[in-house]
């Protein structure tokens, strides 16, 4: 049973929207600063924070310095991208993407969970680094993603599947329904000809049935470890018959759950990796699929 708070907060984490943490407020900045202005400032309090966190001894306070640099990481994440920023400012929605060039030729991107804006960020992050020839190879990590919304991987799917693909199942009381991709490739990712998708115990919902496709597509490598096992699909219902005349509640009820690769439930099981990070020669077997030695050091720098 939800309550008309809880369903608002589910409604909140489901668009990535945080209304009790204002990222202004944790880089202790105006709301009009430039973006030079919070670069400034992140580049300080990084600076104060780093040095604080080599000098502590005591566990508790080192832990609450290590709490705060991630708050100011993630604040900064919001905040530096003038279109992330602007989003943030109109609507409280929080980019759901970090990324980097690791080499002129390797890109990363860590996408933490799914959420209405993600095909959009999707393509204003390729698009940012989308220029020259060198650019060729993408490592897209799904480590810690807690899966969200699942309608838009219809859309999310295409970029690295095609168009009228079809991408996964759910499976409801003894049928099974398709879902087939609603775009094609963005011309920000056709240059990847290398990928490596990473996912960990802790990958579930929605990036579980991403990893399924991608591997069952065979578009990049899956590497890492057996997923959560995370693989049903929940719903809001409506209640006609109310219980509390001061509170109005719903039912927040699974009602699918999703299929991997082979047919089988995702839930309980979870999708495995074509190579396990617990294999003392994982580097061996990626340069088996790809033989490039740069590929398997930049793994091995974000691990």
């Amino acid at each position: 049973m939800y309550s008309q708070k809880e369903e608002t907060s589910l409604k909140n984490q489901v668009e990535n929207k945080n209304p009790d943490i204002d990222q202004y407020k944790v880089l202790e900045v105006n709301k009009d600063a430039s973006i030079k202005e919070i670069e400034k400032t992140y580049e300080e309090k990084t600076t104060q924070l780093t040095e604080t966190l080599k000098k502590e001894i005591v566990p508790e306070k080192k832990a609450e310095a290590e709490q705060k640099l991630l708050q100011v990481q993630k604040a900064f994440q919001v905040l530096s991208d003038q279109e992330s920023k602007k989003i943030y400012d109109e609507s409280g929605v929080e980019p759901t993407m970090e990324y980097k060039l690791l080499r002129p030729d390797i890109f990363y991107i860590h996408l933490t969970k799914f959420s209405p804006t993600t095909v959009d960020e999707l393509f204003r992050v390729t698009t940012k680094v989308d220029k020259g020839s060198t650019l060729n190879t993408l490592i897209f990590d799904l480590r810690d993603n807690i899966g969200g919304t699942i309608d838009g991987l219809p859309y999310f799917l295409g970029p690295f599947i095609g168009n009228d693909q079809y991408a996964y199942q759910f499976y409801h009381q003894g049928a099974k329904e398709d879902f087939k991709t609603k775009i094609g490739w963005l011309p920000s990712m056709v240059r990847y000809k290398k990928v490596v998708v990473m996912i960990n115990k802790n990958t579930q919902s929605s990036a579980e049935v991403m990893a399924s496709v991608i591997k069952k597509y065979n578009v990049g490598i899956l590497i890492g470890e057996t997923s959560r096992g995370w693989g049903t699909v929940e719903k809001v219902f409506e209640l006609k018959q109310q219980i509390d005349p001061n509170e109005k509640y719903s039912a927040f009820l699974v009602h699918s759950v999703t299929l991997r690769e082979d047919g089988q439930p995702i839930e309980g099981r979870g999708v495995e990796p074509l190579i396990k990070l617990s294999d003392k020669d994982w580097d061996k077997q990626l340069m088996n699929y790809y033989h490039y030695e740069p590929l398997v050091s930049a793994i091995g720098e974000i691990l």
